[in-house]
């Protein structure tokens, strides 16, 4: 098996061990994000040997092969560029953020965001299935929503972060479209044949539909115009984030999947007029934003843009030495580009502002730090002898050749750009000379040695890949250029000299225009001045993007004013009216119903639905006046329900159906305590209105026309011929592939393992979310809660009556009984969860029968009883679950069988002899043990009689109870 599956998951392992990290520290998760990333930059390193060789690593694990879905890791000569660029970058940020976030920050959170977010990249460059590319897509947008919005106290950063997840998000959402068209026109969603499949793709009248819609997903994830808008506003970030998403991951997502697609969908009129024009108008829009901006990070992201834009235009025009250019610039934007972005953070966190109106003469108190900043800038303006200069000039050679001797529109447009490059990025450093600001009150020095070492790394690699580029990057630019264009490579050559020519006129003439063009705007523009900034910049696309986001919330709103309603009751009614109306309007005409005669009736079986029908009529009379009496007849249902499954040879039905009833009663018992206060029977309050009597009226004749025709097709699919059923599909083989006799619990734990697997997390996740409700709040003020006083101020001789005193020892002689239940029905759980797989039982009945056994102990003891004694924690409990029966389902996986897969082994052990042990047994324990946590979650989120925090002794509280509690009708 290849270590390549382990690079990502070596980043989301380094996560949850980082956010377990106890708060305070910034040591320790730095070194556990430190640690995980190191080593993953290691594995990569050592796959090169293959990749230089032409060779691609794969690894391949089967999931849902008749679908064409594969987990599939797939590293070429470019995914190797991209893990390094992510790892390599993403270690030297993980430093330089160790010293630059403050210990007053949730800093373990914000690590295992940061690895969080280096998986999903990693996922996305090392996918090697289209579908799977595209959740890791998304994956990144929802972790870099968590790093923009990061100091969520902050406006800015919150409205940062909606933005550009709403954008990222919707092409995401248009990117997955279009990779289902390229999966339906090559016939496999797999990379490889993706790939292979190029001219038939082209020659597709989808092929247009599927340009668009992966276009858009590429445009709005590499912020390319008129997408381009969010990524100024993401600059609420803490600095690290900025640098690592804004230089070597989030933005160059899209970026790498128009690399990775370019062999596809490349060489059309088509492709060049989206992503060429796209590219063309970012490229000079963020350039020229750039030069107006006041904040060092606004100067950088509109850079950024400008950047990407350069790189988008090269893909675009379509021939094999421009993608050269456009791989190469790619990896030096990367590398300046994070290098200042540090600068910057280097410098608002001994300044404390980023505003060059403000900041000036830097140089004189931090020298070092501004010799790497104006040396990573002038890496940016591409001054020679440096690496940006090297991709810059190759981009003028492309634009210079698009339009031959006829048309120089291209090049004039990359003259231009390269003129406010020089212009932006002189108004950057401009903050380093001149007398030293006044306007900071304290002290102005270099940062820790530390905090500096990654920006100085990157600065030396900029010089070394100017000076001497074929010996420093050659390889790695080779192998990743020959990914895209395999055998279309062209002949390149990386010298620093290709004598006079074209390109290095236009580079001598973009380095003189902007510093002419910049000398020019500060002494007739006034950059200072807010004023002066040009009419374009006012034209914001953020102010587009808020206007389409209230049109659409007007247009919710309106669309739940005609159609919504806060009330239950309505929806309920119109849901209900939709299931007995649509049959009717789309049967036509309604299948006829089996004869029935009177004769067909089982007399015992219609007396039993008798009663459970009065239960039902009963509760629904007594609910808004009684609840107590309205709920025991719904127990009375649901017991009518247990025996029906019984008497039609359902013995697992019934049982999980009964014990299902005893734990729902009891945990609605607790929650009618949260209800309003009751209505007054009507013999009280006087005769209802005549419009509840219509509602009334209506609800009646709605439900009995549900009920009936539920009825109707329950009995007319029981009765009808049972021919070719699914059902012996399963019975023949859940002995012989399933290893058991049950069907039931072999369908529910083997064949439909992935369907249990779905219900055991949402019933988790429900639990979860009942909790966190429910935990900050108290019941209505009719259930009195029982007051926290010291032992020594409860005295009963004072405080209880003779009656209270005899129920207090009462229950307290009933508690010590009750807990002689507790093994015995421990014991039968265990019973019924190991037959489970030959007999009646199973992991979600046993679950059941333990969650009883626990609240009864609560019945009579209370939570504190329960977590004192028996140390039971709710959480853990959902938590092992989760991860057992998911676990059990990753063996499967690693062993290269699908998700899920059981298996049985046989053991021969002393004195029990030969046992079999299937693995379903292993994922019948999780849902044993998400069953038993998720109930006592909600018991302890109803009950709220935990005095943990009080540290009331129990003794106290049993004695304050009587007196504390108003009588049982009141509550009731």
């Amino acid at each position: 098996m290849s270590t390549l599956p382990f690079i990502p998951i070596l980043a989301f392992c380094g996560a949850f061990l980082a956010v377990c990290m106890p708060g305070g520290s910034r040591l320790r998760p730095a070194a556990v994000a430190g640690a995980a990333t190191l080593a993953a930059l290691l594995l990569a390193i050592a796959e090169f040997g293959h990749i230089r060789a032409g060779e691609v690593v794969s690894e391949r694990f089967t999931w849902l092969p008749q679908f064409g879905l594969d987990l599939v890791w797939r590293m070429d000569g470019l995914a190797w560029l991209f893990t390094i660029m992510v790892l390599g970058i993403g270690l030297l940020v993980l430093l330089y953020a160790r010293y630059y976030m403050s210990r007053r920050d949730p800093v373990a959170r914000f690590f295992a965001y940061m690895l969080a977010f280096m998986g999903a990249m990693l996922g996305v460059v090392l996918s090697g299935n289209l579908i799977q590319l595209v959740v890791f897509w998304e994956l990144t947008s929802l972790t870099s929503f968590l790093l923009i919005g990061y100091w969520q106290e902050r406006n800015d950063a919150r409205r940062g972060a909606r933005m550009a997840f709403t954008v990222t998000t919707a092409g995401g959402l248009c990117l997955l479209a279009g990779m289902l068209i390229l999966g339906h026109i090559a016939g496999s969603y797999d990379l490889d044949v993706v790939l292979a499949a190029a001219g038939r793709i082209q020659q597709d009248p989808l092929y247009v539909p599927a340009l668009v819609l992966i276009a858009l997903g590429a445009l709005t994830k590499s912020a390319q115009f008129p997408f381009h808008f969010w990524l100024p506003h993401a600059m609420a970030a803490p600095t690290p984030v900025s640098s690592y998403l804004h230089s070597a991951t989030m933005v160059k997502a899209g970026i790498f999947l128009l690399m990775r697609l370019w062999p596809v969908l490349s060489g059309t009129p088509e492709w060049t007029w989206i992503i060429g024009g796209a590219g063309l108008c970012t490229m000079l829009i963020g350039s020229f934003f750039a030069i107006f901006q006041h904040d060092m990070k606004g100067l950088l992201a509109y850079s950024t843009i400008s950047h990407l834009g350069l790189i988008t235009v090269l893909l675009g025009i379509g021939t094999p030495l421009s993608v050269v250019a456009a791989v190469f610039h790619t990896m030096n934007h990367a590398v300046f580009k994070a290098s200042l972005f540090m600068a910057v953070g280097i410098v608002d966190h001994e300044t404390g502002t980023r505003d060059m109106r403000v900041l000036r003469g830097l140089r004189r108190a931090m020298p070092r730090t501004a010799a790497l900043a104006i040396v990573a800038s002038a890496a940016m303006a591409g001054v020679p002898l440096l690496n940006g200069f090297l991709s810059k000039e190759m981009f003028f050679t492309e634009a210079a050749l698009v339009g031959g001797t006829e048309d120089w529109s291209m090049a004039v447009a990359a003259t231009l750009m390269g003129i406010f490059s020089v212009a932006y990025s002189l108004r950057f450093i401009s903050v380093f000379f001149g007398p030293l600001t006044q306007e900071i009150d304290h002290p102005v020095h270099e940062p820790p040695r530390w905090m500096r070492f990654p920006v100085e790394c990157l600065v030396l690699l900029c010089i070394a890949v100017g000076v001497l580029p074929q010996r420093t990057v050659g390889d790695v630019l080779a192998v990743a250029v020959h990914a895209i264009l395999g055998v279309r490579m062209p002949e390149y050559d990386l010298a620093i000299w290709h004598g006079l020519n074209l390109p290095l006129a236009m580079s001598a003439g973009a380095l003189a225009g902007g510093l002419v063009f910049y000398i020019f705007l500060r002494r007739r523009a006034n950059l200072r001045d807010r004023s002066k900034v040009p009419v374009l910049h006012r034209l914001k696309g953020a102010q587009a993007y808020e206007t389409c986001m209230l049109a659409l919330g007007v247009a919710a709103d309106t669309l739940m004013r005609w159609t919504g309603t806060r009330r239950l009751q309505p929806q309920f009614r119109a849901i209900v009216a939709m299931l007995v109306l649509a049959p009717l309007l789309l049967a036509a005409p309604l299948p006829g119903l089996p004869a029935f005669g009177l004769g067909d009736v089982d007399l015992p079986f219609a007396a039993l639905w008798l009663i459970g029908a009065g239960c039902a009529v009963a509760a629904a009379v007594k609910a808004k006046y009684h609840r107590l009496a309205a709920l025991a007849l719904v127990g009375g249902t649901g017991v009518v329900t247990s025996i029906t499954f019984l008497w039609l040879s359902a013995p697992d039905l019934a049982l999980t159906q009964l014990m299902v009833e005893t734990v729902t009663t009891v945990l609605i018992l607790l929650g009618l305590r949260w209800l309003p206060p009751r209505a007054q029977p009507r013999a009280l309050s006087g005769p209802a209105p005549a419009s509840t009597r219509w509602r009334r009226t209506r609800d009646l004749l709605l439900a009995a026309a549900g009920g009936l025709g539920l009825a109707a097709v329950s009995y007319a699919v029981l009765t009808r011929p049972a021919v070719d059923t699914i059902s012996d599909f399963y019975i023949l083989r859940a002995l012989a592939e399933g290893g058991g006799a049950n069907v039931v619990n072999v369908l529910l734990v083997d064949f439909r393992g992935f369907d249990t697997m779905g219900e055991i997390t949402v019933l988790g996740a429900v639990a979860l979310t009942v909790y966190a409700l429910l935990r900050r709040f108290r019941p209505a003020r009719e259930s009195v809660p029982i007051p926290l006083q010291q032992a020594s101020d409860v005295d009963p001789a004072v405080h209880q009556s003779p009656a209270q005193q005899a129920n207090g020892g009462y229950l307290l002689v009933a508690g010590v009984y009750m807990r002689f239940l507790l093994p015995v029905m421990g014991v039968i759980a265990v019973y019924f969860f190991m037959r489970g797989h030959n007999m009646p039982g199973g992991g979600f009945v046993a679950g059941l029968i333990f969650a009883t056994a626990l609240i009864v102990q609560y019945m009579v003891a209370g939570t504190d009883w329960v977590e004192d004694h028996l140390r039971l924690r709710p959480h853990r409990w959902i938590a092992w679950g989760l991860a057992t029966a998911c676990g059990t389902g990753l063996g499967a996986w690693l062993l290269g069988y699908p998700f899920l897969t059981s298996h049985t082994a046989h053991l021969a052990l002393p004195l029990l002899g030969e046992v079999h042990v299937p693995s379903a047994f292993v994922f019948d324990l999780g849902v044993f043990l998400v069953v038993v946590g998720a109930t006592m979650l909600i018991l302890v989120a109803l009950a709220h009689q935990s005095l943990r925090s009080h540290r009331m002794p129990v003794a106290a509280a049993r004695a304050a109870l009587p007196s504390a509690l108003p009588p049982t009708k009141e509550i009731l």
